[in-house]
């Protein structure tokens, strides 16, 4: 697939605009809550978005490229959802009001977008030099999907460095001023706790990238559709975020399936390293496999964890945030997400 520099100028400014949108536009000046029709709207827009992509790619590219994009993009945002548990726990955890929560979602990651920018840039770099970093990104994935399923506690929210650092070094307030980053105190400029949390999502976020930016490799070596697949998946993230609320404690089993997808994708990266190497029975899984077994899995697990909730309620039974690592310290209802 050749993409010359104009056509990443236009797809990056695209981004850039719509980011801009969201950010100052739809949210300006707005202190109403995020509420649940507002994401689905938005939910809807940003899908219909990174659908129109995906057709763009299929007219311009091909059917293949096009099934790899769309391949890609569902991963990431699969694996997105099982990560908006610890954003929960984030927000709360930092008393962020209801009313910023959106601005600092949506800051912390173009954080990420960026950083995972340059990850992406590395990855392709020795993916094209190397054929032996498959071994390692299969290898890493499947290690990945063996901890999923062992329950390591992949949602809690434990401070990184660089957010020790940042809560150490930069001068913060005690409290939240509206949606402002900056503000002064006794005559001394200060950050208030907003920025803090920001980084806290930018920085986490950057971690999850540990796990899907390998797995979408596995999907698609060429650098435009991995961006570009991780660019629309986290543009929609914050409206998911306020979408799936208290439904994402239902999906009891999207553990597991994340599980299997990324197993799945390790031992696909291995096998294709393999049959890169000349290695005669290693086949090389095609793209149409790829997604049909990314999307039985998920609307398996989705079905799966309902009927699970449904048979708990029919037996009087309740399904319990405290169920989930770390979903236990969500419980507050005024500090936390809204539930739809």
């Amino acid at each position: 697939m050749s993409v010359s520099p104009w056509v990443w100028a236009l797809t990056l400014a695209g981004i850039l605009a719509v980011i801009a949108a969201d950010l100052f536009l739809i949210h300006r000046n707005d202190t109403r809550e995020f509420t649940t029709r507002r994401a689905a709207f938005w939910s809807v827009i940003y899908i219909g978005l990174a659908v129109a992509f995906g057709a763009g790619v299929w007219v311009f590219s091909g059917g293949e490229y096009a099934a790899q994009y769309f391949g890609g993009f569902v991963t990431e945002k699969s694996l997105s959802v099982d990560n908006l548990f610890v954003f929960m726990v984030i927000l709360t955890r930092f008393a962020v009001p209801k009313h910023a929560q959106h601005t600092v979602l949506m800051a912390g990651i173009v954080i990420a977008l960026v950083l995972r920018g340059l990850f992406i840039a590395v990855g392709a770099a020795a993916i094209a030099t190397f054929t032996w970093v498959f071994f390692i990104f299969g290898a890493f994935l499947i290690w990945t999907a063996y901890g999923l399923v062992r329950g390591g506690g992949e949602d809690e929210f434990k401070e990184n460095g660089l957010l020790r650092w940042a809560k150490r070094v930069i001068p913060t307030s005690e409290e939240y001023d509206g949606t402002r980053f900056l503000v002064r105190r006794d005559g001394r400029r200060m950050v208030t706790p907003l920025l803090i949390v920001m980084i806290a999502i930018g920085s986490t976020d950057v971690l999850f990238a540990l796990d899907s930016i390998p797995a979408i490799f596995g999907l698609t070596t060429e650098p435009y559709l991995v961006f570009t697949a991780n660019a629309f998946a986290l543009m929609g993230l914050v409206q998911l975020y306020f979408l799936l609320g208290g439904l994402t404690d239902r999906l009891v089993y999207l553990g597991h399936g994340l599980a299997f997808i990324l197993g799945f994708i390790g031992v696909k990266l291995i096998l294709h390293a393999l049959h890169e190497y000349g290695v005669a029975w290693a086949p090389d899984v095609p793209i149409w496999l790829s997604l049909a077994v990314i999307a039985g899995t998920l609307v398996a697990t989705t079905v799966a964890s309902l009927a699970a909730g449904r048979r708990a309620l029919d037996q009087g039974g309740q399904t319990s945030p405290a169920d989930r690592p770390g979903d236990a310290e969500a419980e507050p209802a005024a500090e936390g997400p809204p539930v739809p």
